[in-house]
Order: structure tokens, then sequence, then C-alpha cells
């Protein structure tokens, strides 16, 4: 089993390390276009290689797509973040630029590969590499639902004062501060409604702080977050690579699914050696159902700024 990161920055490095300490791949390569930069975190991550137990091969490249040829899933961190005084219009159309022209390159040395992509914004990056490559629609996910419904069992264990092995919860929607929909009428502590345990206001604060909690760990950090979200795609690249059948909330190309068509989204999918096995439709309440379609709307307005 061969990983491709692209990207060796915080998130990429995280993701590799996850996925090497988990040992079930062969390999993982770290691209990245600084000079030396792959190589260098491919090293030090090697190097850790006898204290952590782990037997996966991690090796750099500066820009060298044919060392990642016949990758079986490849992950896309790339990208630049919104600098000041930059549109929301430019920071998309660089990114637009990078998603495209990495997807190619990979999809060049690997055709079968199954692409996970983490770049922002997310959903519309989803998109972009659904319709500007023929990879079929089951080999192209992207990460966002997975960290969210992280982010909400933390803060649901926290309003709970209880152990996340407890919990169980989901976010679907946008991958945004405004497009998050936390599942709150479906969370669950052993099965048992935390609606049981919270009271109405204090499970709203839980949704609340779920849907800002990229933005609270960049205003505490000064940058974003890197060990949730390295920890999330290797759980997705895990699920794929084991042919697990686990299910997570993952960005999919849907057909009618939820009543929506055209759009990269969050919802339920069982992830397997296929990539997306199938898509999950679950019961949401009417508000749910309410905020899903005003999250579609705010991808949507996104997905129009693309040049495609």
């Amino acid at each position: 089993m061969k990983v491709t990161v692209v990207g060796a920055g915080a998130v990429g490095a995280s993701c590799a390390e996850y996925i090497a300490i988990k040992n079930f791949a062969s390999e993982v390569v770290l691209l990245d276009i600084k000079e030396g930069y792959a190589e260098g975190k491919a090293m030090d991550l090697m190097q850790t290689a006898s204290l952590n137990g782990f037997d996966t091969t991690i090796t750099g490249t500066t820009g060298d797509y044919s060392k990642t040829a016949d990758s079986d899933i490849a992950v896309i961190t790339s990208g630049i973040p919104r600098k000041p005084g930059m549109t929301r219009e430019e920071l998309i159309g660089i990114n637009a630029g990078i998603v495209k022209t990495v997807a190619s390159n990979l999809i060049e040395h690997s055709p079968n590969v199954i692409l996970i992509v983490v770049s922002n914004p997310m959903d519309t990056m989803t998109y972009l590499v659904h319709k500007t490559t023929n990879l079929p629609k089951n080999k192209i996910i992207g990460m966002g639902g997975a960290l969210d419904s992280a982010r909400f069992k933390y803060r649901l264990a926290e309003a709970l004062d209880a152990p996340i092995s407890d919990i169980d919860g989901m976010v679907i929607g946008g991958h945004s501060d405004t497009g998050m929909v936390p599942l709150a009428s479906q969370a669950a502590r052993n099965s048992v409604k935390v609606s049981e345990f919270l009271t109405e206001d204090r499970l709203k604060q839980v949704v609340e702080d779920t849907k800002v909690g990229g933005a609270t760990l960049t205003k505490l950090l000064g940058t974003s977050a890197w060990y949730a979200p390295g920890a999330a795609v290797s759980a997705l690249v895990q699920a794929i690579a084991c042919d697990q059948k686990k299910m997570f909330p993952c960005s999919a190309l849907l057909d009618g699914e939820y009543g929506l068509s055209d759009i990269c989204i969050g919802v339920p999918v069982l992830l397997g050696k296929n990539g997306i096995e199938s898509i999950v439709e679950i019961s949401l309440s009417d508000t749910e159902k309410t905020k899903m379609q005003e999250s579609s709307v705010g991808v949507r307005n996104t997905n129009g700024l693309l040049d495609v």
C-alpha cells in the first residue's frame, strides 16, 4: 500500500506521521515544492521509526511526481491561506490552480489513485477535482466532516464531563464556520441521546463552539491546527487502505441524495477499498434539513467563483 501526501507542511507531515505509526502502509511519499522540505520532514519522521515501532518507509521529494507513481491513495493539502488584503476570489483562484495541477500530476503517474482533498475551501476544491479530472466520483473524497465531527465529540465530552470513547456525534454540511450542520438531535452517549443529559441552551453552545472550532484554534495558535486535521486524514486513508467500510462524513459529489445534485458537501459515506463505497442517507429533523439546504447555498456560491 503506497500513499502520497502532497504538501509537507504541518497538516501533511502530521498526516504522514499518523499513517506511519498505524503501520498499515508500506510506503508514504511526501511531496512539496519547497526545496529539501519534504526530504527533511521524511528523514526526521524516519528517525522516529525505531522509537515508535513502525516499518512504513517515508520518503520525500521536491516536486518530482514520478516518485509518487503507482500510489493507491493520495492526499492533497496544497494551497495557501488567505492573506491580508486578499479577496476571496483571489484565494480561490490561486488554490484552484494549485489543486488542478497537483491532481493532474498525481493521476498522470497513478491513474487508479483515490484522491483525498484537504485544501481549502475544501468542498469547492473537491468539486473542482470532480470537474477537471476523469476519475470516477467514488475516488474523489473531501476531508472535512471527519475533523468537524471529532471537534463536535470533543465539545460534547467536555459538556458531559465524559470520556470521548462514550460519545457518538456527526457533523454534515459544508466545511466552514457557517456551513457546518452538527447533528445535535442524534448525538449520543452510549446510545442515550445527549439531550437527556444537557439542557437545550448547553447543547446549542456545544453546536456553536463546534462550528468555530477551527477559528478558535487559529486565534490561539496564530495559525491553523494540524494534529486533529492530520489524524482525521489518516483515519480516512486507513479506512480505505484496510477496506474497513467505516462511516465518516465526507464531501462527496451528490446526485439527488439529500435533495441535492451537482455539489460536493459533507454527508455520511462508507469508506473502503473503492473509496466511497456508498453514500448513506439518514433521517434529518426539519431544522437540520433547513440548515443543510442553507449550507448548500453557501457552497454553491463559492463554487460559482471557480473558472470551470
